[in-house]
């Protein structure tokens, strides 16, 4: 009797469908998913008031044209600098 009651919590604990370590595992896991879900909730959110302010505030039409497409206003002028490489070195000054 003893030794069923043995056997049966060792069953109950390792083995079966979902043992101790999976059931930890699982737990783990959804933990990651809860966590994935919160951030995608949270990136929802922001794209959706991305587009409300794009569908009726002029000025966010304005800032996207300008930084996303590189688009400028008539008699503007566009300065772009590029960075230098580490292999390119510094430019040397005239004297």
């Amino acid at each position: 009797m003893a030794g069923s009651l043995v056997l049966a919590g060792y069953y109950a604990l390792f083995g079966g469908v979902y043992s101790v370590f999976d059931m930890r595992a699982m737990r783990a896991e959804r933990a990651a998913l809860v966590d994935r879900l919160d951030s995608l909730i949270v990136r929802t959110d922001s794209l959706a008031q991305r587009a409300d302010s794009l569908e009726s505030d002029p000025l966010a039409i304005e800032r996207e044209a300008r930084e996303e497409q590189g688009l400028i206003r008539e008699g503007e002028v566009v300065v772009r600098f590029h960075p230098v490489s580490e292999e390119e070195g510094t430019e040397e000054q005239p004297e």
